[in-house]
């Protein structure tokens, strides 16, 4: 009985704990999504009227907008970037043995695993040295570089998982590596590739530390909502942030779902 009572006791307390965790990152978020709805100019609690203008004035603010199209063309250019090189790269290291091989892994995965403030200075300092000005295109180049290792590792992981012997037979029965690859062994990583797809497209869209660093003219939505918030939290603010917190937990729930789908 006694083991039974501590045991409940530290369940329960894993429970409380796990939730106050929750709380502590959530609730912040839940705090600018009610604000958004706000009436008033000021965030005041109670909040004393409710309305939709905030958002309307975000879709009238054109730095704002121009800077969500930069967003935009930036993360899908970033995603091609990853995608170009990543599903090769998990290929290689799925499939062949070279001298290297755990230096090239950990090489390839460096970029996620470093702080995004440092990609973003070691990205600055070799533009610079190249002599190439910081724009638009310097930022979807840092950000294809951490994307290969998320692309990589999301590919690799399900090749992985995925049973040879149905490629082997592919060949037996006379189909080219080629044709065994887009008949075959695609349709069996698609779930995977899509998946990476949407989580580089949302890791890019929301990253700040390397756009910040490589940044020129033409700002990133993230970046542009940072120099507004220097002056200020503005409603209109509290409005794109909680269309971009939507948006994100909806690419989230959906790379959690394809990756699940073959499990």
């Amino acid at each position: 009985m006694e083991k039974t009572s501590r045991f409940d006791w530290i369940s329960s307390t894993l429970k409380v704990s796990s939730w106050l965790i929750f709380l502590f990152i959530y609730l912040p978020m839940i705090v600018v999504v009610v604000y958004s709805f706000n009436g008033h100019a000021v965030n005041t609690f109670p909040i004393q009227s409710w309305s939709l203008k905030w958002y309307g004035v975000m879709m009238q603010d054109n730095a704002l907008l121009a800077s969500l199209k930069n967003s935009l063309l930036v993360a899908l250019l970033g995603t091609g970037i990853g995608l170009l090189f990543g599903i090769p790269a998990a290929f290689v290291v799925d499939r062949f043995h070279f001298p290297g091989k755990v230096v090239f892994e950990r090489i390839v995965l460096l970029p996620m695993i470093l702080p995004g403030i440092i990609t973003g200075v070691a990205m600055m300092s070799v533009f610079v040295m190249m002599r190439i000005e910081l724009s638009l295109t310097t930022i979807f180049i840092g950000h294809g570089t951490f994307l290969i290792a998320v692309v990589m590792t999301q590919v690799y992981a399900r090749l992985k998982r995925m049973d040879r012997s149905i490629e082997e037979a592919s060949m037996d029965l006379g189909a080219t590596r080629i044709k065994t690859f887009f008949f075959i062994t695609l349709p069996n990583i698609k779930t995977a590739v899509i998946a990476a797809a949407l989580l580089s497209f949302t890791l890019s869209f929301d990253e700040i530390a390397v756009s910040y660093f490589l940044t020129g003219r033409d700002l990133t939505l993230p970046v542009q909502i940072w120099s507004m918030l220097r002056r200020g939290i503005t409603p209109e603010v509290n409005a794109i942030s909680t269309l971009i917190f939507l948006f994100s937990v909806g690419m989230i729930v959906i790379v959690t779902l394809l990756n699940r789908d073959k499990d």
